[in-house]
């Protein structure tokens, strides 16, 4: 795997190293993984049904870097509000992240067989469970997000709408559709395919942060540079996908490797190449973490820590 690790500006510049960045990331990571772990069996005061259940949890607890629910806890403790308090919101942002995975993989969709090194969930279970266990982890979610205690109801509200807006349709249910439209056309273009991930993958990649910052109770500007940081992350985050996709193994990446020229999906390596879409990735997570350059304190670093191990990671 090529090395992305550059230096665009003092901001990027960042204090923690990436062996300091992943420790960091897995010790957030595991607290996030272990509120999981008990979230579905108290979801509605019930046990679901067992099959239901099942594959729930087998989506849900799979594993990942849990980016998504770390970047809203890391955003929260950057103005003042530790990580429990957001602990339910930021859980149900991951459930989201899985929901979409669950559809993504369908074969209406894109019919994958591995996920995370484990067959999908349709394939572990069948098409049906799969559906209803995405749609039970995506109204589930919103019960968690308003199950939030201790924060003014009214932050509680706003931070449960831009994650609403992320996940719906003019954020990551809009960017699918675009991208099932735009698989096997000729002639997308950049633009086009910017606006289309934009929505598909960085909204929810951007949501976290504004909702973590509104939790805190942020002001305007503060949320504006957090919103900031979480839409140029994105668009690193998902160059980076399109390059793994061409340059990765089954084994690190958990899942088949040339699905997207397989499918004749319009990426960024097939418009622009390895080196221009690696410049670009790296660009990008620059302007990142130069949205940050104005907060200081380990939340800041490992934040800014992040951007750059979003282009350096192998899966």
């Amino acid at each position: 795997m090529q090395d992305f690790s550059f230096a665009l500006s003092p901001a990027f510049s960042p204090a923690l190293a990436m062996t300091e960045v992943k420790a960091l990331l897995q010790k957030e990571a595991a607290a996030v993984e272990s509120w999981l772990s008990g979230c579905l069996r108290a979801a509605c005061g019930e046990t679901p049904p067992p099959l239901l259940l099942q594959a729930m949890e087998y989506s849900l607890l799979a594993g990942g870097k849990r980016i998504r629910p770390v970047l809203c806890v890391l955003s929260a403790r950057l103005f003042g509000l530790e990580g429990a308090a957001v602990m339910p919101f930021a859980g149900a942002i991951e459930c989201i992240h899985t929901y979409s995975l669950i559809h993504d993989d369908l074969p209406a969709m894109d019919d994958d067989d591995l996920r995370r090194g484990k067959p999908t969930c349709h394939k572990r279970f069948d098409e049906a469970t799969a559906i209803l266990a995405g749609d039970a982890l995506l109204t589930d979610a919103f019960g968690f997000m308003l199950s939030v205690g201790g924060i003014p109801a009214e932050r509680v509200l706003a931070a449960a709408r831009a994650v609403a807006l992320a996940a719906g349709s003019c954020g990551m249910v809009g960017g699918q559709s675009l991208d099932m439209r735009y698989t096997a056309k000729s002639g997308v273009s950049l633009e086009e395919l910017a606006r289309m991930h934009a929505m598909k993958t960085g909204a929810l990649l951007r949501a976290p942060c504004v909702a973590g910052a509104v939790l805190a109770g942020a002001g305007a500007g503060d949320v504006e540079a957090l919103g900031r940081y979480g839409a140029f992350l994105g668009t690193a985050f998902q160059i980076a996908d399109d390059i793994l996709d061409e340059t990765g193994t089954p084994e690190q990446l958990g899942k088949a490797v040339g699905r997207d020229a397989a499918l004749r999906k319009t990426t960024y390596p097939s418009l622009l190449g390895l080196e221009e879409s690696r410049r670009m990735a790296r660009e990008q997570a620059g302007k990142a973490a130069d949205a940050l350059a104005l907060y200081a304190g380990e939340a800041a670093a490992l934040l800014r820590g992040l951007a750059e191990y979003t282009v350096n990671r192998v899966s």
